[in-house]
This record gives structure tokens, C-alpha cells and sequence, in this order.
């Protein structure tokens, strides 16, 4: 699976990339037989919403992950930007298992 990271007001460390692929990689298990042998590729955008606060929702951090001609969204914004992808992860996770029921169900 490929995967494209962009930054918006961000630095985009090497050891933020790496926990990104390192989380992220993995997603495409939950599609089963339905994503075998088809390119699969996501776009993850991470941001800094805003400088000047400190506490809330200072992190955003979106997915598009395109499979047999689909798009799955998901979409995350927290404190700290590695918690917002692992909620981005999980919330991905459920949004793939949708789309699979909803392949397998035809």
C-alpha cells in the first residue's frame, strides 16, 4: 500500500513519517479478499490548527484511501498529533469494515 503524507504548519519529522507508515500500514488487513491484488493508496494530511493555543484541539489529521475506485474519509483532531493518528487509525478501520460489508453484502 501506498502511502502520501502532507504537512500543513507542521514540520514533518522523520520519526513522525515513520509513525505514520508504522500505523497507518497496516489498515489495508481489515478489507480481506476485497482489496487483494488492487492498488491501494491513501492520502494522509496532518496540520497544526491553529500556533497561538497550547491546549485542545491544536492537531488535525485527515485520511482518503482510495480502493477499487473508492474513497474511504476519515477525519481526527486532538491535543497531541500522535494520539490524532491513532484515532485517525482506528476511525479508518471502522469506516473500511463498513465499505467491506457493504462489497460483500452484494
Amino acid at each position: 500500500m501506498n502511502i502520501d503524507i502532507v504537512a500543513h504548519d507542521l514540520e514533518l519529522t522523520p520519526a513522525l513519517k515513520e509513525y505514520i507508515n508504522m500505523r497507518l500500514s497496516g489498515v489495508d488487513k481489515f478489507l480481506g479478499r476485497i482489496g487483494e491484488g488492487s492498488d491501494l493508496y491513501m492520502q494522509v494530511e496532518v496540520a497544526r490548527i491553529t500556533r497561538h493555543h497550547r491546549k485542545g484541539n491544536v492537531f488535525s489529521a485527515k485520511a482518503v484511501f482510495r480502493v477499487l475506485g473508492n474513497d474511504i474519509r476519515a477525519e481526527a483532531e486532538g491535543e497531541d498529533a500522535r494520539v490524532v493518528i491513532d484515532v485517525l487509525k482506528d476511525k479508518i478501520a471502522d469506516e473500511i469494515k463498513k465499505f467491506k460489508e457493504k462489497k460483500e453484502e452484494k
